[in-house]
């Protein structure tokens, strides 16, 4: 008798492949989000174009701070106090109605700004800056325009971001901490950290048991986490800097920037879109006409000779209406296609420094690119780094050579030296 014929193996299933290629890109994006920050360069350049804009802005109004923000503006204390206590917002320009008040958290506000910008102890200025902004604008909600948004809201995210791992002074404090253990040194002790640590607690402790940290939960709960955070870290890099704890908080603070990340480009593609919509709605921009009227606006008039020449033509003005209507819809739908983003994005730039020269809205406009900032490509965000390396390398090289000191003189030379003023046959500057 012949053997049985053994059944055929069963082909392997397709749903359990697609099952595992499914669970293998979850693991590969799960591995991304979590092992490091991404657009390390993307956000440091937002960092460094909200808080430039805010602190310019802010040196800007300096004379006129008391009116924007002040006790001499006709959004008094007693009708700000009114206000936030029915909406709960935060500012710690309500704790006191006294002026030495108002321009501490002012002068607070433009050194914040100034050390966010050059990315000094970012955790703790970024937190600062947030502070200070929350404190102007909600003590003056009605001072503002649609840039002054964008920069309440991008100081919301970047306390999230860790936006300081390049073109920063944290950045170059932490390679020089790397060369001084790549080398076998200790590193350098930390003093400046516990102490900016010690100080922020001593101020957040009072502020929450007070109530001075407006109606709602999630700030105090925000500034208790980073505050505790940022104490368990540093105590884990001195004294166990290899402890599964520290890779934790990593992973958490790599989540948590990427995660601010995206909320920022999903925020510039809602108010893009949304303008884009809206615009879309109005006769005045159906026609191309509606950049007309702008230009003919004294207010918005600085140069109004360029303004007459723009608005003389109807077919530069049509131009301009429609395109800036086509950018702004377009751009969200183009962020999967890299070179037509990249097209959108210098329009989009354009569009805001042309808003600058032709309307006066630098400020607004200095906002907006910044949170456009957050799609330049990386590449050309590390090429221009390097020309701006290398400019500031000329410059300082050029400088040394016109302002270069004399070389140590030999012990031979002063001797001669001395002995020809002894005799008599030189000079000397002190007699």
């Amino acid at each position: 008798m012949s053997a049985p014929a053994r059944p055929a193996a069963a082909p392997p299933s397709r749903g359990r492949d697609g099952l595992a290629a499914a669970a293998s890109g979850l693991a590969r994006a799960v591995q991304r989000v979590t092992a490091a920050p991404l657009g390390a360069y993307q956000s440091a350049v937002v960092r460094i174009g909200v808080s430039a804009t805010f602190l310019l802005f802010l040196l800007r109004e300096l004379p006129h701070r008391h009116e924007l923000y002040g006790p001499d503006g006709p959004w008094s204390w007693d009708m700000a106090d009114r206000l936030i206590a029915n909406n709960g917002a935060f500012t710690v320009l309500m704790w006191s109605d006294s002026a030495i008040w108002f321009e501490a958290v002012y002068a607070l506000t433009l050194v914040s700004a100034a050390l966010l910008l050059a990315g000094w102890r970012t955790r703790c200025t970024s937190v600062l800056f947030m502070v200070g902004v929350l404190s102007l604008q909600n003590r003056s909600i009605f001072m503002g325009d649609g840039g002054d948004n964008v920069i309440h809201l991008m100081a919301l995210y970047l306390v999230l971001t860790r936006c300081a791992r390049v073109w920063s002074l944290d950045a170059r404090r932490t390679a020089r901490d790397a060369a001084r253990a790549a080398s076998g040194e200790r590193p350098a002790v930390d003093a400046v950290g516990p102490v900016l640590w010690a100080v922020l607690g001593g101020f957040l402790l009072p502020a929450t048991v007070m109530g001075g940290l407006g109606g709602t939960w999630w700030l105090p709960s925000l500034l208790w986490m980073l505050w505790l955070g940022g104490g368990v870290r540093w105590a884990l890099d001195r004294y166990a800097p290899g402890h599964e704890l520290r890779t934790l908080l990593d992973v958490v603070a790599n989540l948590a920037h990427n995660a601010a990340l995206f909320v920022i480009m999903a925020e510039v593609c809602l108010i893009y879109a949304t303008a884009g919509w809206y615009k879309i709605q109005g006769s005045r921009w159906q026609d191309g006409t509606a950049l007309y009227y702008p230009l003919k606006l004294e207010y918005f008039a600085p140069w109004p000779g360029l303004s007459d020449i723009m608005a003389s033509s109807a077919l530069i003005v049509m131009a301009l209406t429609y395109v800036t209507v086509i950018v702004q819809v377009a751009f969200p739908f183009t962020l999967f296609n890299r070179r037509v983003k990249n097209v959108l994005l210098v329009l989009m730039i354009g569009e805001h420094a042309g808003i600058a020269v032709l309307l006066g809205l630098p400020f607004f406009s200095m906002a907006m690119i910044a949170a456009d900032a957050v799609f330049l490509p990386t590449v050309f965000l590390v090429w221009l780094g390097g020309r701006v390396t290398r400019a500031r390398r000329r410059l300082f090289s050029r400088t040394e050579g016109k302002l270069s000191l004399p070389g140590q003189r030999r012990s031979d030379t002063v001797g001669a030296e001395a002995a020809r003023a002894a005799g008599g046959d030189g000079h000397t500057l002190v007699r």
